[in-house]
């Protein structure tokens, strides 16, 4: 059974893009569905982490938002900091689902039990990964992939009880 879940932001929780203003301001977009689903997981008793190798107020932001317990920005050794994070919480790498979309992931999901990445992840990460989603980055992947946890943890029911 998988326990905790690793997002990746960019490309993964976001369609990639980054758009700063002109005064230096970034802008990102998150979809509320991913966000219900994350939520929804927590409130289910399971553990997320958000590894990112960038470092944003707005993802601290959105990580607060939705209760996720370990963030981690600025990290360009992910696989380094999901060892640490699987061994601090008392888990084993099969229960670790992970996201990824873009190389700086590849060895981070090439240790989980279950991998994921977007429709639109880069080559290597498809053929890497176990399972390649119908949405992209940004756009309901990491919904899908929650709900396909959920469904392989034959938690459907619990899931719904939050909301039905």
């Amino acid at each position: 059974m998988i326990k905790l879940i690793v997002l990746d932001v960019d490309g993964c929780l976001t369609d990639g893009k980054i758009i700063y203003a002109s005064e230096g301001t970034e802008s990102k977009n998150f979809n509320v569905k991913d966000g219900l689903a994350i939520a929804t997981w927590i409130r289910m008793g399971h553990q997320v982490a958000i590894i990112t190798g960038r470092q944003s107020d707005i993802v601290k932001r959105r990580a607060d938002e939705l209760g996720i317990q370990h963030l981690f920005q600025g990290i360009k050794d992910k696989d380094r900091v999901l060892k640490e994070l699987v061994e601090s919480l008392n888990l084993k790498f099969f229960e670790v689902g992970a996201i990824g979309d873009d190389l700086n992931d590849y060895k981070m999901l090439s240790q989980v039990g279950r991998s994921f990445t977007p429709s639109d992840g880069v080559k290597e990460i498809r053929e890497l990964v176990k399972t390649v989603l119908t949405c992209s980055g940004g756009n309901g992947a990491v919904r899908e992939m929650i709900d396909t946890l959920v469904d392989d943890n034959d938690q459907r029911d619990e899931f719904l009880s939050f909301w039905i």
